[in-house]
């Protein structure tokens, strides 16, 4: 990788890391937040890498953003990191397949991307603390929507103020 593109990976995880950092202190219902439930900002970050790099520098934005925020809030062999890490990998796949695909837009592919994320945690979730995630995968799968087609929606309109001032 050519250290010019090195420089803005680099730029784009950090991003994505004081993105997930700030989300993780916004009380999302009422001043309350649940369990696994984030906007998912970075993953407007992943999405713009992913639409305007590759696939590879997509996975490499989101391992650093999880291995990064992984280190400074809860540490690398908590449940909450490897919860991130399945979660974050299902979704940066999903994405890339189905835009590969290209049956839906940047928003269809970011709620996709958003379902794959919670599915992935609900999944591990459920082999680690079987009988506290129960109550919130109805929930946590019904907000996949709103919260994708947010982070579709900023992505998408990144990528159209990237066209317009080149």
């Amino acid at each position: 990788m050519e250290i010019k593109k090195m420089m803005r990976m680099a730029m784009y995880a950090s991003l994505a890391v004081v993105l997930s950092i700030f989300e993780s202190f916004l009380p999302l219902i009422n001043g309350y937040t649940i369990p696994g439930l984030k906007l998912g900002l970075a993953s407007t970050i992943v999405l713009f890498v992913l639409y305007t790099y590759s696939f590879k520098e997509a996975l490499y934005v989101t391992l650093l953003k999880v291995l990064i925020v992984a280190f400074c809030r809860t540490g690398l062999f908590s449940i909450g990191f490897y919860l991130s890490l399945v979660g974050s990998l299902l979704s940066v796949i999903s994405m890339f397949l189905v835009k590969k695909i290209n049956l839906f837009s940047v928003k269809g592919v970011s709620i996709v991307g958003s379902f794959f994320h919670s599915l992935g945690q609900i999944l591990l979730a459920s082999l680690l603390l079987p009988l506290v995630i129960k109550k919130w995968i109805p929930l946590l799968l019904l907000l996949c929507i709103p919260t994708g087609l947010l982070t579709g929606f900023l992505a998408s309109s990144l990528l159209q103020y990237k066209k317009e001032i080149e």
